[in-house]
């Protein structure tokens, strides 16, 4: 099924998903998007013109996507470096059993020159494929899915890593949703030989909620909030630098440290995955008591922002629609966000698509939700 607002960037079918063990980071400022002054002056004019007409915006810091790497099972030493745009293959005695689908043979010269060879054994071996149009999937390694038992999380070796720079949500608008959008991937691909270069690739989490009677949550987004007004939504937002910070002893939001979060990268990945369960309990006003623990499904990119990319979780629910029903209508921390509740059987999401009435409804991140929900299949329907 193919929708120009959305496509898969990864999946990990096979497994039904990924636990937070099998899951790293690596942090770099070398990962953070380009600039020049024009494009930060520009942005600043995007971001005093948008908060001039929304001032409930404000601005944060955020985790920039700048690519991931994949190990293979092709060849047992062989991980895949890829970024949204181009996916790559690189060597690495030390990696776990992964495999990747590979298209065109290109490797931007920029993912190569920052390529991080320091860490792993062996060449560098370029196969890419651009994910504008095409996925990469996990395939089976010899691990089981999370839904059976699984080895001790101390001994599991990552499967996926995750690789991250520093960005903010005012660049967020003033690159990604600029009306210069196209100008400024066309200056990443002439001058940096990545078109993503100058644009701020916020990562982003969502979820989808299962509750106990096998019932998926949606909701339907306000007026009020920055894009997808009125459509319907699964509940998300962003991991937040600031509260691993916090968390790392430094308090102010002017001591975002990259330092720090590259000695504890641990903290930046139990964010991903608590902020997850954050989301879902202040827009849904489920308590974090009722809530299993998310697998990621993929990560998924919202091509009208440019392909801005967000990591999609399943989470289990112990309460019933009926009990989440009650607890949404009294109110979240973030209830001005959302208008209504919905929910869809299992049987209906995974016969959602592009002919169904419900799929306009739809906003680009509940899609890839859909999508990533419909190929991995993390309950085990």
């Amino acid at each position: 099924m193919m929708d120009p607002e959305v496509s898969v960037l990864l999946h990990c079918a096979d497994w039904r998903g990924l636990q937070e063990s099998h899951l790293k980071v690596e942090l770099s400022e070398r990962f953070n998007r380009q600039t020049d002054a024009a494009l930060e002056r520009h942005i600043e004019e995007v971001w005093t013109e948008r908060v001039s007409k929304e001032p409930w915006l404000f601005n944060g810091p955020k985790f920039r996507l700048h690519s991931f790497c994949l190990a293979s099972t092709q060849h047992p030493s062989s991980p895949a470096y890829a970024s949204p745009k181009h996916p790559a293959c690189t060597h690495s005695a030390t990696a776990p059993s992964l495999d990747c689908v590979q298209g065109q043979n290109r490797l931007d010269q920029r993912n190569k020159s920052i390529s991080p060879t320091e860490k792993v054994e062996g060449d560098v071996h370029p196969a890419a494929s651009t994910l504008d149009q095409a996925s990469s999937a996990c395939r089976k390694a010899q691990l089981p899915p999370h839904s059976v038992e699984h080895t001790d999380d101390e001994d599991a070796a990552p499967l996926l890593t995750l690789r991250l720079g520093l960005t903010c949500y005012k660049d967020y608008l003033g690159t990604n949703w600029s009306r210069r959008v196209a100008e400024l991937r066309q200056r990443g691909g002439a001058e940096f030989s990545d078109p993503l270069a100058l644009l701020a690739q916020p990562l982003g989490v969502a979820a989808v909620l299962c509750t106990d009677d096998g019932q998926l949550v949606l909701i339907r987004r306000s007026q009020r909030v920055a894009e997808a007004e009125g459509l319907l939504d699964v509940p998300g937002g962003h991991p937040e630098p600031q509260v691993v910070c916090e968390r790392l002893g430094r308090a102010a939001c002017e001591e975002i440290s990259m330092v720090a979060m590259q000695q504890r990268p641990e903290a930046v990945v139990s964010e991903l995955f608590a902020a997850v369960c954050a989301e879902i309990r202040d827009e849904v006003n489920v308590p974090l008591s009722c809530l299993g623990d998310p697998v990621l499904m993929g990560v998924a990119l919202n091509h009208t922002s440019a392909g801005r990319p967000s990591a999609e979780f399943y989470v289990s629910c112990s309460l019933t629609s009926d009990e989440v029903r009650e607890l949404y209508w009294k109110g979240g921390a973030e209830a001005h966000e959302s208008t209504d509740i919905v929910f869809l059987s299992r049987a209906e999401v995974l016969q959602l698509d592009r002919s169904s009435p419900l799929w306009s409804e739809l906003c680009p991140s509940a899609k890839g939700a859909v999508l990533l929900y419909q190929t991995v299949k993390p309950d085990g329907e």
